[in-house]
């Protein structure tokens, strides 16, 4: 597929936000987050925010040139950056939606179950916009990410939030971790490790 792709920078946060504030607006774990659909449509947007700027500051952002999709990419070194002090789940609980726990709470157990040891490349978000899914969109968007993983030697890591994206991840060579993330009463995640692969 021939799909242009360009990378983002602090004047396409609006539409990085916007695409992924829709894309994931009927996510289950976005469900989980944001109980009620009035409420999360209110508040959503908001996370998708938090995460934008987190990944124009320390990653990069991917989009596809007309917009309709878009990845947040973050390298992670071997070992964990000293840390500041900052309690960085609380305060994006606090920027974001400070009576609800549950945004405080998936930070923590997704840091719980991120691989520590190994450099690798930690596909944070892939959003591509409800009316051009299941066009491939995400599958092009990821390919080039993937292609220097595998020139570079280095594996790349993620957390799938339903089981259509797990079929979609498992097709591009990443394999779930040990055990699967269930939420609290909540939908399950699957914590996804891609080792490079041979061309």
């Amino acid at each position: 597929m021939g799909v242009g792709i360009r990378r983002g920078g602090v004047g396409d946060r609006e539409r990085i936000v916007g695409v992924l504030d829709r894309a994931f607006m009927d996510d289950p774990v976005s469900g989980w987050v944001f109980p009620g659909v009035e409420y999360r449509r209110v508040r959503h947007s908001g996370l998708m925010g938090a995460f934008t700027d987190a990944t124009l500051a320390d990653g990069y952002v991917d989009l596809l040139e007309d917009d309709s999709a878009v990845a947040l990419w973050m390298d992670v070194p071997d070992e964990p950056h000293a840390d500041d002090g900052e309690d960085v789940p609380a305060l994006v609980r606090e920027a974001v939606d400070p009576d609800n726990a549950r945004i405080e709470e998936i930070a923590r157990l997704l840091d719980g179950v991120h691989p520590q040891g190994r450099a690798h490349t930690y596909l944070w978000m892939i959003g591509v916009a409800p009316e051009r899914q299941g066009e491939g969109l995400g599958t092009a968007l990821m390919a080039p990410v993937l292609d220097r993983c595998d020139r570079a030697g280095r594996p790349a890591y993620l957390e799938a939030s339903s089981a259509r994206s797990r079929g979609l991840y498992e097709r591009l060579g990443f394999t779930v971790m040990d055990h699967p993330l269930q939420l609290p009463d909540g939908p399950t995640m699957w914590p996804m490790w891609r080792e490079p692969q041979a061309g």
